[in-house]
């Protein structure tokens, strides 16, 4: 496939409200997003990195300066989606650069062969169940207001952020008004260390599907040391970033669940490699959400229609972070949503609302 150019746009979304975790406050995205030329078909993709470097060490104005200097001309003349990993895998790093990429590439591919992301990826169903992240709150009764108002609009499983002075009480506290028929987790990014065990082994009284990422991205080791003292089940995000990362956490027993989230690890091919080592492994996996807009939700959803993802994925309702997306919104039905069935996302930017939020453009001609 021959790539004529590649589109670099940059679009300002704001969150329908501000969306807190251990690492800071979010009010409204900076998203970049790739469109890719080629003279059968155009693809889109979403890069997840944030405007700082604060989750992680991309952030979106070195997602797009990296693309330009050095992703691009590390393509081929022709190229597929295969192909792109091949060719960027020389530069290190910035899978979130290479993610968006890819699945743009990707995007057109499918496109212009009639096939969706799902028939590609391996999809098994044509709906998957939602869950929702709840960021961290100023107060318990805002926190089970907003826990309140997403169950009642269907969501099959909550997670809450968690950081130190944030974890044991709002978890009890929902427990208690809920009920232990709410499927519940807990979400530290990375807050917490070694030390703190003890407070963490306090959540086990709670009957938790997982705690996610408690400790350092870069230590699978002292991960396994927790997971021993834990009966809670652990979770690893952000110490996932690659099939090889998955496979050495498995081995030291780092974690009995894995969230996948493509954008972060280098895109979907690198996702489905992932949920093929977990689901030989007997390692569940789900879907993880970086606040995408409808085209990185759509690749999403059709992700998590795979056979491994045995839990609810952050794959929640476009309304739950935007006001208006920039594609059709994704709706919960029976608190699942649909898998897009079209050629490649199977979903199209609203050109009207693209176009308004839409903060800058560059064209870059290839070949």
């Amino acid at each position: 496939m021959k790539i004529t150019g590649v589109e670099l746009r940059r679009i300002a979304m704001p969150l329908v409200a501000p969306f807190r975790t251990s690492f800071g406050t979010e009010h409204d995205r900076d998203v970049l997003l790739v469109r890719v030329v080629t003279p059968d078909a155009e693809g889109w993709g979403e890069c997840v990195a944030m405007s700082e470097p604060l989750y992680s060490s991309e952030y979106v104005d070195g997602a797009a300066a990296v693309i330009r200097r050095f992703l691009l001309p590390a393509l081929p003349d022709n190229v597929d989606a295969y192909g792109v990993g091949h060719a960027l895998e020389p530069i290190k790093g910035h899978r979130m650069a290479k993610a968006a990429l890819e699945t743009a590439v990707l995007d057109a591919q499918l496109r212009a062969s009639g096939e969706s992301f799902g028939q590609f990826l391996g999809a098994t169903r044509d709906r998957v169940p939602c869950g929702v992240s709840v960021g961290i709150m100023d107060s318990i009764p805002q926190l089970l207001e907003a826990v309140e108002g997403y169950l009642d609009e269907g969501y099959i499983r909550i997670k809450l952020k968690i950081e130190p002075g944030w974890d044991v009480e709002p978890v009890r506290a929902v427990r208690e008004r809920f009920g232990d028929e709410v499927l519940l987790q807990v979400d530290a990014n990375a807050a917490y260390t070694l030390v703190d065990a003890q407070q963490l082994a306090r959540l086990d009284d709670f009957g938790l599907l997982l705690i996610e990422q408690p400790l350092a991205n870069d230590d699978l080791v002292q991960h396994a040391e927790l997971a021993k003292r834990l009966r809670t089940p652990i979770c690893l995000d952000e110490s996932i970033e690659s099939a090889e990362h998955a496979a050495a956490a498995i081995s030291l027993k780092a974690c009995s669940i894995v969230n996948i989230k493509p954008g972060r690890i280098g895109g979907y091919l690198e996702a489905r490699r992932i949920h093929d080592l977990c689901r030989a492994h007997g390692i569940a996996v789900w879907c993880g959400g970086m606040l995408e807009t409808g085209l990185g939700r759509a690749a999403n959803v059709a992700l998590a229609a795979l056979p491994g993802f045995t839990l609810p994925g952050d794959t929640s309702g476009s309304r739950r972070y935007y006001a208006t997306d920039i594609t059709e919104p994704f709706e919960l039905d029976g608190g699942h949503l649909t898998v897009p069935s079209g050629p490649g996302l199977g979903v199209d930017p609203v050109k009207e609302i693209l176009e308004e939020v839409t903060t800058s453009t560059e064209w870059i001609p290839l070949g």
